[in-house]
Formats: structure tokens, C-alpha cells, sequence
């Protein structure tokens, strides 16, 4: 059974350093920061959905 862990904390306390070490080590990360920045790129829906 896999296990599912939670990474979180503060501005600057070392979040993308601890999911860097985890990807070294083949683990599997979703990096809620990548997929928020995705939503909000110039032209997509939800950038328009905010700006409206």
C-alpha cells in the first residue's frame, strides 16, 4: 500500500529543497505551486475568471 505524505510550511522554509530531494530519490510529488502558476498563465480561463 502506497503512502500519501503532505509538505507544507511558510515562505523561504526549504519546501522546494525538501520535494528536489524527494524527486532524487524517485518519489512521485505533485507540486500544487507548478499546477497554480499553470492555471493562472496569460490567456487561460482561469487568469479571466480572476481579472473578471
Amino acid at each position: 500500500m502506497s503512502k500519501i505524505y503532505g509538505l507544507t510550511g511558510g515562505i523561504a522554509s526549504g519546501k522546494s529543497t525538501v520535494l528536489n530531494l524527494f524527486r532524487n530519490h524517485n518519489f512521485i510529488v505533485y507540486d500544487a505551486d507548478y499546477v497554480a502558476r499553470d492555471v493562472v498563465k496569460l490567456g487561460t480561463l482561469g487568469l479571466d475568471q480572476i481579472v473578471e
